[in-house]
């Protein structure tokens, strides 16, 4: 070997921490061995395809627990050990947590789901498609450059197109999926391009080498950078489900597979919320004048659609429990804007960052537990209208008692005193970075949201009309429900369990 490439084999070598990139690869491994097997296995045996694929995302889940030691990194610059493309730090751990966990529920959904022959859904390409978009879900809070972080970002996101679309025959799934694709594909091309123009004045793709030298970059670059920052944050944007980018939002969750809804409505904000964090906070943070301002505005906005757009559901005669889910989820993902665009005026941003944390873990147990409700009365309701819930304390006491503790969890009133304290937290944020306005807002907007959640709760205690219907839970149904009820009653105990982020060093 000549002088000149002993350097560079030497910087091609790289030392893999296995335990701290073993979360997303135990997810990724077995969704190719699940793929392989539905080769051989039988019709007959199609369940356990499902079974394992519960079990790979219960071990990644376990696979956490060794990294909570300390931080760890891989893949880093040979002659620089702090510049790596993998880091598993707090804020990795709290996001991987929160999308293996949330996968794992989707999937305890899907098991019932795929055991209805009339759903159409073909089970070894489906648990291998969720598996894919959970393992590059869990890969992307770990990533520490643009190249990685986009990777990430779309090995999440392709195969929940198909999710979405993989009813055999189903129209209007086919219409759902189409928009999800036209929208994330647009938003992957903003934010390449906007990446691109970073690239193009700093030299690098990885993040702390971003915020070091976009502050002294070219006079004559200043505008390709500044395009650059704006394109990239629209592009997340469009992940984050934030208004005006929004509108594909209520036709996927309704056109989707129950599970596959509530997996987007967690896991897929998680992707979008952390990538978005990752270049604010830690890749632009000089830039923070431009992306504070543009953030608390698309809160402010984000929020106020999601919550009227609810309230306007109740305008028609029969409208869909998961329709409301949907804009429901809408304006929760305006607060969960709040504290991040509070980074960019706060002396401490981690703090703001962790309240987004906090409430993020809060939201996935409560709303994963209203769409397992949702999937338990889907079962003998086939269109799932919140009409559907009438007397739903009648036939099955304990469900409605839960699904009316995860309504109040999300509008933030007594017993769910989870929901309270998160959105305290994240009003705290706004109040303390000086966005005044922004908390008022949102206080607003939080009595808004009172009346939809109040009246679907109140109407699960209601006479039934008709005969009332006795729900089945099936097993794998009812470990989903109580799991996210173990959580939210838990949390609602403890809320310190989550509401630590705030106070913790996340980076």
């Amino acid at each position: 070997m000549s002088p000149l490439a002993q350097p560079l084999a030497q910087n091609l070598v790289q030392s893999v921490d296995w335990l701290a990139i073993a979360p997303p690869t135990i997810a990724a491994v077995v969704g190719l061995a699940v793929l392989v097997a539905d080769l051989f296995v039988d019709d007959n045996r199609k369940a356990l395809l499902g079974w394992a694929s519960v079990a790979g995302l219960a071990a990644s889940v376990i696979m956490l627990l060794p990294l909570l030691d300390g931080d760890r990194s891989t893949f880093c610059l040979t002659g620089d050990a702090d510049v790596c493309s993998y880091t598993a730090d707090t804020f990795t751990l709290a996001i991987q947590f929160l999308v293996l966990g949330g996968a794992l529920l989707a999937a305890l959904l899907s098991v019932t789901a795929l055991k209805d022959a009339d759903r159409g859904l073909p089970e070894g390409e489906f648990w291998f498609l969720l598996l894919s978009s959970a393992a590059g879900a869990a890969l992307l809070p770990a990533s520490r450059d643009l190249a990685t972080l986009i990777v990430a970002l779309e090995v999440a996101s392709l195969p929940a197109f198909a999710l979405v679309g993989l009813r055999h025959g189903d129209r209007r799934s086919s219409e759902a999926a189409l928009k999800f694709f036209l929208s994330s594909v647009t938003a992957t091309a903003v934010s390449l391009m906007g990446i691109s123009f970073v690239y193009a004045s700093t030299g690098t793709l990885y993040l702390t080498q971003v915020a070091d030298r976009i502050q002294d970059v070219d006079g004559q670059l200043t505008t390709l950078v500044q395009t650059g920052v704006v394109l990239t944050l629209v592009g997340f944007a469009f992940k984050t489900a934030a208004v005006p980018f929004h509108f594909w939002v209520p036709d996927t969750y309704v056109g989707a597979p129950l599970p596959v809804a509530a997996y987007l409505s967690v896991v897929g904000k998680a992707v979008g919320f952390s990538g978005l964090i990752l270049v604010t906070v830690i890749a632009l943070p000089s830039y923070a004048d431009a992306w504070g301002p543009a953030l608390a505005a698309l809160a402010a906005l984000t929020m106020t659609v999601g919550n009227v757009g609810a309230l306007r559901q109740q305008a028609t005669r029969a409208y869909s429990a998961v329709r409301l889910l949907a804009w429901s989820s809408i304006g929760q993902a305006g607060y969960l804007l709040v504290p991040i665009a509070a980074a960019a005026y706060s002396d401490d941003a981690e703090r703001s960052i962790g309240s987004t944390v906090a409430y993020a873990l809060m939201y996935a147990a409560v709303n994963l537990g209203a769409f397992a409700v949702a999937a338990l009365v889907g079962r003998t309701k086939a269109r799932n209208r919140v009409s559907d819930y009438r007397g739903l304390y009648a036939t099955n006491p304990v469900t409605a008692l839960l699904l009316a503790f995860f309504l109040l969890c999300l509008a933030g009133l007594p017993p769910g005193i989870i929901g309270l304290f998160a959105k305290v937290t994240v009003f705290s944020a706004a109040v303390d970075a000086g966005l005044g306005w922004l908390a008022v807002v949102m206080a607003v907007n939080v009595v808004i949201a009172l009346f939809y959640y109040l009246q679907w709760t109140a109407l699960l205690f209601r006479a039934p009309e008709g005969e009332a219907v006795e729900h089945r839970v099936p097993a794998p149904l009812t470990a989903a429900i109580t799991v996210t009820a173990v959580l939210a009653v838990a949390l609602s105990g403890a809320p310190q369990l989550v509401l630590h982020f705030a106070d913790t060093s996340l980076f």
